[in-house]
């Protein structure tokens, strides 16, 4: 029993560091700026009709995309949602909500990986970026030489 109670004590101790943690996160000057951006950005009647421009060219393209490239309104679908996107970029509050959503991912991923690695040098850390590499011998990317 000791065993158990020192292993549950330990679970606690660590779930206490995670939520000072998180209040620490929440506490950020990065969160602080993404809700206001976020508040900001909700609050515009301009973004709002330009998300709603997006959202029927979204569905638009969606329809034409079923049939993929061949559909004869495929590549004017597509230019359509690009320009929309355009507009919605231009969005002060848009363009500044993006950006205080990069800094707090970049915070969020920056904590994950200083835990995680922490665990072991080889572990695995998701991340956000459709670019990023996923590691490993066969994906390409440059081998550590600790994968066997």
């Amino acid at each position: 029993m000791a065993v158990m109670e020192s292993r549950t004590l330990d679970m606690a101790a660590l779930l206490l560091e995670a939520y000072q943690l998180a209040d620490m996160i929440n506490n950020s000057a990065e969160t602080a700026d993404y809700l206001y951006w976020k508040h900001m950005k909700d609050q515009d009647e301009e973004a709002a009709l330009l998300v709603r421009k997006f959202q029927k060219a979204k569905e638009r393209f969606e329809e034409c995309e079923r049939f993929g490239h061949y559909h004869p309104n495929y590549h004017e679908a597509l230019e359509q949602i690009q320009a929309v996107q355009a507009e919605l970029d231009e969005v002060m509050s848009v363009r500044r909500f993006k950006e205080a959503e990069r800094k707090l991912d970049e915070l969020l991923q920056a904590v994950a990986e200083t835990i995680a690695y922490s665990v072991s040098d080889t572990i695995k850390v998701p991340s956000n970026d459709p670019l990023a590499s996923t590691g490993g011998c066969s994906s390409g990317g440059s081998c550590s030489g600790k994968c066997g």
